[in-house]
This record gives structure tokens, sequence and C-alpha cells, in this order.
């Protein structure tokens, strides 16, 4: 026969509810095939993920210096949005 199971001490809760936190931040389960898998969260700041956070508030300098050449707009992406804007608005509201 087995013995009884002991309650877990108050200190020994505490420390898997907090851990059982952290890994709710780090992972998101998914399912793949029928089957619930864990796989790590994107990286977030702010509660967005960390292209777009950067997109909003990097200055050219900085996105220069750090080599995300990629997320700088260069003049025809410009003019291509500004097109988009009087194509869908072609009237001045006031």
């Amino acid at each position: 026969m087995k013995a009884p199971k002991k309650p877990l001490s108050k200190k020994l809760k505490k420390i898997r509810r907090d851990r059982k936190i952290e890994q709710r931040k780090k992972y998101k389960f998914i399912f793949i095939n029928g089957k619930q898998v864990k796989v790590k969260r994107d990286p977030e700041i702010d509660g967005m993920p960390v292209d777009d956070f950067i997109r909003e508030n990097a200055d050219l300098i900085w996105l220069h210096q750090n080599g995300l050449w990629h997320f700088i707009e260069t003049e025809d992406e410009i003019k291509v949005d500004c097109e988009k804007y009087d194509k869908d608005n072609p009237e001045i509201p006031f």
C-alpha cells in the first residue's frame, strides 16, 4: 500500500505558481496535426511585436547605424502611399 501524499507547503506552492506564470509568458500552446505543442512566444515590447515597435519609434539614423535598412522608407514608397490615399479620398473634407 502506498504512503499517503503530504500536502505541499505554502512556500512550494508559491514557487510552483510563479514558475507556471513565467512559463505562460514564455510559451504558447498551439495545435499541430491534432496534438497540442508548446512553442516559444515571439518577443514583444509593450505588447507589440519587436519589428512593429522599431518601425514606429526608430529614427532613420538609428536604423542605418544598426543595419536595419529594410525598415527605411524610400521616396518611391512614400509617393505610392500618398497616391493610395489620394485615390481613396479625392475630396478634401474641410
